[in-house]
């Protein structure tokens, strides 16, 4: 799939480094904490810009706050955004916001995870990572996908990245998708998420099926999103394991 349109080369300093297998994927180059992104990493880039909140905020503000009988967590958490969000066009702010995103909510220090023994430092390293490198793709509210990459799939990228096999692959995925099927974790990322402006929606529907996600806006239509996704799938999928 030839993108759309694209940036110029993204670079980035993270704040900690990326294992340098991602560099199996076309356009994308690691070198440590540095991340080179050319345009040729896109399947599609219409949209070079992002709702952020400062991490910083987030962690000392709302990860602590509780939700009550008079406002529901999505709401007090939308609120959040209103008040704080900005608008930025530096994706290696996008992607070092992400990286505090994902540290905290995929940290080794959650383990072990009952019924999830398959799940380790090895592959929460794997999650935080992948999940990372997706931060820059982009649904517009309407539910048009703006930026898709090969990260979107990572279902597909992660075994790529890693020479996973297809057993652990799905582990993977399930882990992702699940947030640990742990309602705790899942309370946590409904904030966490805040950072990255909107909240994660899941490409996969009844289950895993490798459609990856995507943090989307609060009010987006869903439908749409799911119409267009189900359209790109196939094709980005089969993109990427060219390069197993």
């Amino acid at each position: 799939m030839t993108p759309t349109a694209a940036p110029p080369t993204i670079r980035a300093t993270l704040p900690g480094p990326l294992d340098p297998r991602w560099s199996r994927l076309t356009g994308l180059h690691v070198d440590g904490t540095t991340v080179t992104i050319d345009p040729d990493y896109w399947f599609r880039f219409e949209s070079p810009s992002w709702l952020i909140c400062d991490w910083d905020g987030v962690r000392d503000t709302l990860l602590p706050v509780t939700e009550t009988g008079d406002q529901a967590l999505e709401q007090t958490v939308l609120n959040y955004i209103r008040q704080h969000g900005r608008t930025t066009t530096d994706p290696a702010e996008v992607l070092a916001t992400a990286w505090h995103v994902y540290a905290h909510l995929f940290r080794d220090d959650l383990l072990p995870v009952p019924g999830l023994e398959a799940i380790g430092p090895a592959e929460l390293a794997m999650l935080r990572q992948a999940a990372t490198l997706m931060a820059l793709n982009k649904v517009e509210q309407d539910g048009h996908i703006a930026n898709i990459s090969p990260s979107w799939f990572f279902g597909a990228a992660v075994p790529v990245v890693f020479d996973l096999d297809e057993e652990a692959g799905e582990v993977i995925d399930e882990a992702y998708h699940g947030t640990w099927f742990n309602e705790s974790r899942r309370i946590e990322a409904v904030k966490a998420h805040a950072a990255l402006g909107g909240r994660l929606v899941h490409g996969c529907q009844s289950g895993g099926n490798l459609s990856g996600g995507v943090v989307a806006p609060y009010g987006t239509d869903i439908t749409a999103f799911r119409d267009e996704l189900a359209a790109l799938r196939a094709t980005c999928i089969t993109d990427i394991r060219k390069h197993a």
